[in-house]
């Protein structure tokens, strides 16, 4: 259930941040730069930005484990192969997070957003 919710707010933040940023992406077209280079630059900057939390996370993730290990049953507080795959998981959603916003957002008419 945490991982789902994780999702859902790692996908609503990195929405959030394309949309905030939709003038600036309109602008960029305005000026010529390619749809593929505006997607690329705004998942990149959602990648890193999702790594850092990720790092974060695992490493605030770990450092509880102590308080978590007494509820858990048959499973180790620090089993890798859970910090692995919910990493990869929440990775995956990042990339998609920011992906279809962004190619979305490459997509506005240039003279929209200069009109704006």
């Amino acid at each position: 259930m945490a991982l789902i919710l994780a999702c859902i707010g790692l996908y609503g933040l990195l929405s959030y941040e394309v949309a905030r940023r939709t003038r600036e992406i309109g602008v960029r077209v305005a000026l010529g730069a390619q749809q593929r280079d505006v997607i690329g630059m705004v998942v990149k900057q959602g990648m890193a930005l999702t790594l850092v939390g990720l790092a974060a996370g695992t490493a605030a993730a770990i450092a509880v484990t102590r308080l978590a290990a007494a509820a858990l049953v048959q499973v180790s507080a620090t089993d890798p192969l859970v910090f692995a795959g919910s990493f990869v998981f929440l990775a995956a959603v990042a990339a998609f997070a920011s992906y279809a916003p962004a190619r979305l957002a490459a997509a506005i008419d240039p003279n929209q957003t200069l009109r704006a």
